[in-house]
């Protein structure tokens, strides 16, 4: 019944559809409203299907009349799936990032729990009991800033606070999680732990099972559906203490939740960049709030967002300034390419360092953030370049799969034998990527064991846990990689780093190239010196007089923030201003550039006079996987009258009903700029 006593009972629905709001319905008839809760899935017909939807609200009234409400053909759960915070937060979501909430659903519930149900129910799945390796005892030496650092955050333990544990690379951040962890399962709660990327899941999950002999649930995209669905129930139930993920476990609901941690809290990957484009760690934020935990960010290198929240008292910073043990930072050292003979990219000079530090036993990483064998195919004899069909990109050559490829789009061509344009047969590869690199220094040092680690040479399942392990045995002394060796990633062998290609990032088109070089180039070196053997870090550049290189290299991480932050206020940048994208991408250019036109016509006397927009402009790569992209920018200094701006623009685009097949896309608080 639908109707008990008189009271009517309506079921707020949200639905996986483009829609930005809820449907109501009514209660199945064969079903009492009041064994319904927020949080359950519900089967209920939209258009011409039933889909699964979850219900946010049993309510008692609806602006649509009764008669008109369609009937929910099944409620499909006993009890609630989603606990109040986790719905609360659902909703803040797709509140801020103007996203449609059925759409936001569909990123918290697990692939096999937003299909109509089968056989098995959720009852039919069950997680493994098996007991895991036995607790090893806290042998570890603390120092006394950690000591400090795990106090203070236990004494808030039962309480909302933002922690931002700022330690140089290798000063034991994750001794600070691992002890503060042990008082969270003591108190029969949970931990969940954010990293930035899959690569380091492995590593993260081998440090806390070796700590702790309780169950750990596991989130990343390469589970099968039936693991992320087991992992997904252990947290939900209680049964698994600790919770370790990439970015979408920021969703997970936990039973007794007791302290979340992000990880390398300043990385990109922590950004979605399609779909809900949310960041993890604003969520991660949000989230402490709304469950009354606290929540710490660790880096060795900090956003220049969460500096700025700790300089506005919004976070409590915890500074580990030394490196754990007898390990000391390593030293800098620009090599000036300009004066230099290059073999296959690398400096003479930097060639020495290689060689005498192999001499002296240590491992050396190369450091290139370039996959592929060439950036560039050009013709000698018209200087036609091999570039992608579908975007305005190059298509970068792979030597050992034999073809060329794009890395915006995914295109794949065989490599030419002769130029398309002009029959030329001499055909040039300039720049070099890590494949490249990799070949060069096998030639230069025929007797030493090499290896790389990229995304080509990781693709199958357990390669990079064999590569990683190697690396630890002393199997290879020289490591090239691309970023993946740039995070987390503990070798204490290795005595010397080279970043190969400084200056791809010191002119970059983003406000925050300068910031994402410094994050890197410190992260990169933190691998070095981590033992007691000192590390050295060498950065090849054609800048060596470049005012970011020098400031970075005499005064720190420290001294370059507080330098772009002086930058940033001036020219009202975040994090001193608030920014929104909007990007709109389709076949034919001008419909594209119209539309933008158009709607900022449209909105632009609606606006708050605080909100500045810049465009439409074409995007930094104007055409990608064969569409047309243009974008406009929203500036503000006050984020309630950014969020009310773009209230404006959304009911303009629904009012506007963009033709021409043209997709838009909203990007509250971008990362970038120049996708």
């Amino acid at each position: 019944m639908t109707n008990t006593k008189n009271k009517i009972y309506i079921l707020r629905v949200a639905v996986p559809s483009p829609l930005r709001h809820t449907f109501d319905y009514l209660p199945p008839e064969n079903v009492s409203p009041k064994n319904i809760k927020p949080g359950m899935r519900v089967l209920v017909p939209f258009g011409r299907r039933e889909v699964v939807g979850v219900i946010l609200e049993v309510a008692n009234h609806s602006e649509y009349e009764s008669t008109k409400l369609r009937l929910a053909s099944a409620i499909l759960d006993s009890e609630s799936l989603l606990p109040k915070s986790i719905l609360d937060l659902i909703t803040w979501t797709s509140n801020y990032y103007h996203h449609p909430i059925g759409d936001v659903i569909n990123n918290v519930l697990p692939n096999l729990l937003r299909k109509k149900p089968g056989k098995k129910s959720i009852e039919d799945y069950r997680y493994d009991a098996k007991n895991p390796q036995k607790k090893i005892k806290n042998t570890i030496q603390l120092n006394e800033d950690q000591k400090k650092a795990i106090t203070i955050i236990k004494n808030h333990l039962n309480e909302f606070k933002a922690f931002l544990l700022d330690g140089v690379t290798g000063s034991g951040k994750t001794e600070v999680y691992l002890r503060v962890i042990a008082e969270i399962i003591a108190q029969k709660k949970q931990a969940l732990i954010l990293v930035p990327e899959i690569n380091l899941t492995p590593q993260t999950i081998a440090r806390f099972a070796e700590r702790f002999s309780v169950k750990i649930a596991v989130f990343h995209s390469r589970l099968t559906l039936k693991e992320r669905l087991l992992s997904w129930l252990m947290a939900k139930d209680g049964a698994a203490p600790i919770i370790i993920g990439t970015r979408s476990a920021i969703f997970t609901p936990l039973k007794n939740p007791g302290i979340i941690i992000i990880d390398e809290e300043h990385d990109l990957s922590f950004k979605q960049q399609t779909g809900l484009r949310y960041s993890a760690r604003d969520l991660a934020v949000m989230r402490g709030k709304l469950e009354n935990i606290p929540i710490v960010l660790g880096s060795a290198t900090p956003s220049l967002e969460s500096i700025y929240n700790v300089k506005r008292k919004r976070y409590v910073e915890l500074k580990l300034p030394e490196r754990a043990g007898n390990a000391i930072c390593p030293s800098f050292h620009l090599v000036d390419m300009r004066s230099q003979k290059l073999k296959n990219g690398i400096a003479e000079n930097l060639l020495i360092q290689i060689k005498k530090h192999l001499a002296d036993g240590g491992q050396v990483l190369i450091f290139l953030n370039r996959r592929g064998f060439a950036p560039v195919l050009i013709c000698h004899h018209c200087s036609w370049v091999a570039g992608c069909k579908h975007c305005d990109a190059r298509l970068t050559m792979h030597q050992k799969q034999q073809h060329m490829r794009c890395h915006h789009c995914g295109a794949i061509i065989r490599i030419p034998t002769k130029c398309p344009e002009c029959a030329g047969e001499k055909l040039l590869m300039l720049g070099a990527g890590t494949e490249r690199i990799e070949i060069a220094l096998r030639e230069l040092f025929p007797d030493v064991k090499l290896t790389r680690i990229d995304r080509d040479t990781t693709k199958r399942k357990n390669s990079l846990e064999e590569i990683l392990d190697g690396i630890h045995k002393g199997e290879y002394q020289i490591l090239v990689g691309t970023q993946m060796l740039a995070k987390g990633h503990h070798f204490p062998n290795v005595t010397m780093v080279a970043v190969l290609n400084v200056d791809q990032s010191l002119f970059g088109f983003d406000f925050r190239s300068s910031e994402h070089l410094a994050q890197l180039v410190m992260q990169v070196a933190g691998r070095a010196g981590r033992a007691e053997k000192p590390g050295q870090v060498y950065l090849q550049t054609h800048n060596p007089h470049h005012p970011l290189l020098l400031n970075l290299i005499n005064g720190g991480y420290v001294s370059f923030v507080n330098n772009c932050l002086e930058e940033r206020q001036t020219a009202r940048l975040p994090p001193y201003s608030y920014l929104a994208l909007l990007q709109a991408e389709g076949k034919k250019q001008g419909a594209v550039l119209e539309f933008l036109t158009t709607l900022c016509s449209a909105a632009k006397s609606e606006l708050n006079k605080t909100i500045e927009i810049f465009g439409p402009v074409p995007a930094t790569m104007e055409r990608k996987a064969g569409y047309f992209r243009a974008q406009l920018l929203l500036q503000s200094q006050n984020r309630e009258a950014l969020q009310q701006a773009i209230n404006i623009l959304l009911d303009n685009i629904d009012k506007l009903k963009p033709k021409n097949n043209i997709r838009w896309f909203l990007d509250i608080d971008p990362a970038e700029l120049s996708g």
